[in-house]
Parts: structure tokens; C-alpha cells; sequence
């Protein structure tokens, strides 16, 4: 028994000085555009009409409809990229962005949002995801929506 256990040992050990010695396996780096189901890399910019409506009707459903507020987001100025595909060709294509937002109370507050691409209903066109700083209510994007920048 203690001959079973002698080598059991010389076993692992022999495997964990193989695996600590064993080059790390590279990253497949494919572009995203270049798989099977590829991705155009073509996101929409920061000041894409579309995109800032999106942000401002769906700030207003959730304001309206989750916590029974009347705030609206009524412009948007200062608009400007953060970052283009900051992880790489090899994930999603994203475009992170900040802008300064006119609210309804009017107060000035800071929206940073990505646009990224097929992750729209169905994995069909772009989508947005947002945060307006100090109206985070439920904490998704905290501390103070850097959650939502990359």
C-alpha cells in the first residue's frame, strides 16, 4: 500500500513539473469579421441620431415605468468616442462613448454608453447599452457608471 502511494506521488509530481514547464496555449486571435458567422465591424458612431434616440426613449420607458419618474433626457452635446474595439479584432465589435445629456429637471448629466454589434433583438443589427451618472438607481453600471466604459 505504501508503494502505491509512493508512486502516486512520483505521479503528480512528475505531472505538475510537465504542466508548470508546458508553453500557455496562444488565444485563437480570429477577427471577428473572419469567423463563420462573422460581424461586418461596420458600428454605428457616437452621434448616430439613432443611437442617442435609442438612449433617450429608453431612459424615459425606465424612468416612467420603473420608478414612476417623469424625467426625459431632452439633448445631447460633448459627444465623443472613448474607445473602438478596445479588447481587439478578435471580440464583438463596440464603440464605447460618452456625452453630456440635457435631463428634463434641468440638470446636466453624463451618459456613457457602447454601441455594439449584433446584439440587437435576435442578434439582428446594433444595440445600446447606457448609463446616465447619478441615475443609476439600481447600481448596474457602479460606481458611478464606469461599469459601462471599457
Amino acid at each position: 500500500m505504501r508503494s502505491l502511494v509512493v508512486a502516486g506521488a512520483f505521479a503528480g509530481a512528475v505531472l505538475a513539473s510537465l504542466l508548470a514547464g508546458a508553453p500557455a496555449v496562444a488565444r485563437d486571435d480570429v477577427r471577428a469579421e473572419d469567423r463563420f458567422l462573422a460581424f461586418s465591424g461596420n458600428v454605428p458612431a457616437c452621434d448616430d441620431p439613432r443611437v442617442l434616440r435609442r438612449i433617450a426613449n429608453r431612459f424615459a420607458f425606465r424612468e416612467a415605468h420603473f420608478w414612476q419618474s417623469p424625467l426625459t433626457i431632452e439633448g445631447f452635446e460633448r459627444v465623443r468616442d472613448v474607445a473602438l474595439r478596445p479588447w481587439g479584432d478578435a471580440f464583438i465589435p463596440r464603440r464605447f462613448c460618452t456625452a453630456v445629456s440635457q435631463i428634463s429637471d434641468g440638470r446636466k448629466r453624463v451618459v456613457h454608453y457602447s454601441v455594439r454589434e449584433a446584439l440587437g433583438p435576435i442578434g439582428i443589427g446594433s444595440d445600446v447599452q447606457w448609463c446616465v451618472v447619478g441615475l443609476d438607481r439600481h447600481l448596474s453600471f457602479a460606481p458611478a457608471c464606469r461599469a459601462a466604459l471599457p
